[in-house]
């Protein structure tokens, strides 16, 4: 913390820089807290250097004790008191410095928190209010006084409001009963049937506290399979799409085609950061301007990283990005969640951080913990330019005969429509990352399959297609670029059955234990390789004239206008 305050007072006060050494709060002298001992017992600049010597000194003590008792013909397993010290010193200062210097090993064992990381348990109570917090204490659970009654009796308690909705899974003990009693006392509350809703069939315990609240069943939508996709470097890839739409899986079904036919999509990427920004207000617009400088000074990003990190044994924080609107500061925090999509994970991180920042800034006031900055399920030129999730780069060569065999068009007519309609078309409906044919259809398609959260579509969505002649005019290239896919393999939907399923049909079920974060990525990497043959298949499509065609055919039913002309 001294580092701090000296960095800060070397600034010249008349450019707005920060220059106070103490803060005061009613004319009183506050103590800082040495944050950095509250991941270690001491500073981990000294912790660091300790270990180093004495692993050196420890070794060279021992080796040397070796040497005499070759020299002298001693047993080597007859070992002094102060050779068992040399063994011990050396062993534990060998696991600190495997242990990438003792971070990543010793934060788990001496943080402060001693909850492990859980993604959908977002924490409810401040340090900074610990009397707030006392007073209104988590209500205890509910027993299961009703799981004898009849379910006539149960459903007239919840018509009459005697019987909360909310209440009834604790109350009755059954999660699937509770569903059917909700479902009978909203048909008899609203006058109309939810028939065709299916009940049975669904493991309704696995979304309890989870995924959806007050359940009366659940809707079915089909899962097709477009591929195989080859991907460099991964192989064939089979990728699930839940959907309604028709034509959707045939048309990125026939682009998958095209792409194997032409060596496969390569893919990259080059991003890897899920964002929170939170909005303070402060007395004045210097004072915001100070905790800009104290936050994006890089001298200090050590110990707000450390105290960022101490809350997941996954959440890494990367970047710190700030701007202000007068006396308002939007902070935009970045950082690497493992295999989880982090929206949880890393707004614990910034919690910590803002009640780190009360020790130096106590008349910071927290607007809220989201200040749109980040930006969430909101297209926003911050995350098209700063990405947001992971930001992937895909691309292929699509050989002149595929274009003509398997697609139907040419690669002139294919380059001309991607430049008349999805470069210049989207700029003159002003556009935001909107610079493609229809990303989002394939990425809602995926998300839906894999349990992502459908929402962030909307930014994930953010695409843009570029199309270019290659090899003399005769090949096809094409890539998509997408800042800002927000995906997940852990947490949220991603453990229902049936999403669980399409995550194990691309091998990236639940987290990667040997490389935190990668079945995510290869997620993300999927995401934009299916993107790209969407986008192939659907130009091709409109290119050849062929869109209404197909649509009339496979997308259009007559099931209904002929019940109804029959009627």
């Amino acid at each position: 913390m001294e580092i701090r305050r000296r960095v800060l007072a070397k600034q010249p006060e008349g450019k707005g820089f920060a220059t106070a050494t103490t803060n005061q709060v009613g004319g009183k002298g506050k103590t800082r807290v040495a944050v950095a001992s509250d991941a270690l017992p001491l500073p981990a600049n000294v912790t660091n250097k300790f270990f180093l010597v004495l692993f050196f000194l420890s070794s060279y003590y021992l080796m040397r004790r070796w040497r005499e008792k070759i020299r002298t013909n001693t047993l080597l397993h007859l070992v002094t008191f102060w050779e068992i010290v040399g063994i011990i010193s050396f062993l534990s200062s060998f696991i600190y410095l495997f242990g990438f210097f003792g971070i990543i090993y010793v934060q788990p064992f001496v943080s402060k928190s001693s909850e492990e990381w859980d993604d959908l348990e977002p924490e409810t109570c401040s340090k900074a209010a610990p009397a707030r917090c006392a007073a209104a204490p988590p209500p205890p659970a509910q027993p299961a006084d009703l799981a004898g009654d009849p379910d006539e009796e149960v459903i007239m308690g919840v018509v009459k409001g005697t019987v909360p909705s909310y209440s009834l899974e604790s109350r009755l003990g059954d999660c699937k009963r509770a569903a059917g009693v909700r479902r009978k006392a909203l048909e008899i509350v609203s006058g109309r049937s939810v028939e065709g809703l299916p009940l049975e069939g669904f493991d309704y315990g696995s979304i309890l506290g989870q995924c959806c609240e007050l359940p009366i069943g659940y809707v079915q939508i089909p899962v097709g399979i477009a591929g195989p996709l080859l991907m460099k470097g991964m192989g064939e890839v089979y990728v699930p799409m839940a959907t309604t739409e028709g034509c959707l899986v045939a048309s990125t079904n026939r682009g998958c085609k095209a792409i194997y036919a032409s060596g496969g999509v390569d893919v990259v990427c080059l991003r890897d950061g899920m964002s929170r920004a939170p909005a303070v207000r402060l007395p004045s617009a210097r004072r915001a301007a100070e905790l800009k400088f104290f936050l994006e000074n890089p001298m200090n990003f050590e110990t707000v990283a450390m105290v960022f990190n101490r809350t997941s044994r996954f959440a890494r924080l990367r970047s710190v990005k700030c701007a202000l609107s007068g006396r308002i500061l939007y902070m935009r925090f970045i950082c690497a969640t493992g295999d989880a999509m982090g929206m949880n994970m890393v707004s614990k991180g910034v919690q910590n951080v803002l009640e780190f920042l009360n020790n130096d800034f106590p008349d910071m006031e927290v607007i809220s913990i989201s200040g749109n900055y980040c930006s969430d399920k909101k297209p926003a030129a911050v995350n098209w330019i700063e990405g947001r999730g992971k930001s992937v780069v895909c691309d292929a060569f699509i050989k002149e005969e595929v274009v003509k065999s398997v697609l139907k068009t040419s690669v002139p007519a294919l380059v001309e429509l991607n430049t008349r309609k999805n470069l210049v078309g989207s700029a003159m409906a002003g556009a935001m990352g909107g610079f493609n044919a229809h990303a989002s259809n394939i990425v809602t398609a995926v998300f839906i399959a894999t349990g992502q959260d459908p929402a962030q579509n909307v930014e994930s969505s953010q695409c843009i297609t570029m199309m270019e002649v290659a090899d003399n005019g005769k090949d096809l290239y094409i890539s998509v670029s997408m800042p800002c896919i927000e995906v997940g393999t852990v947490g949220g939907g991603t453990q229902l059955a049936s999403q669980s399923a399409c995550l194990n049909l691309l091998g990236i079920k639940g987290a990667n234990m040997e490389s935190p974060g990668a079945n995510a990525t290869k997620l993300a990497l999927v995401v934009a390789g299916a993107v790209l043959a969407g986008e192939l298949s659907l130009m091709s499509a409109l290119a050849a004239g062929q869109l209404v065609k197909s649509h009339m055919k496979y997308n259009r039913s007559s099931k209904d206008i002929k019940s109804a002309a029959t009627s």
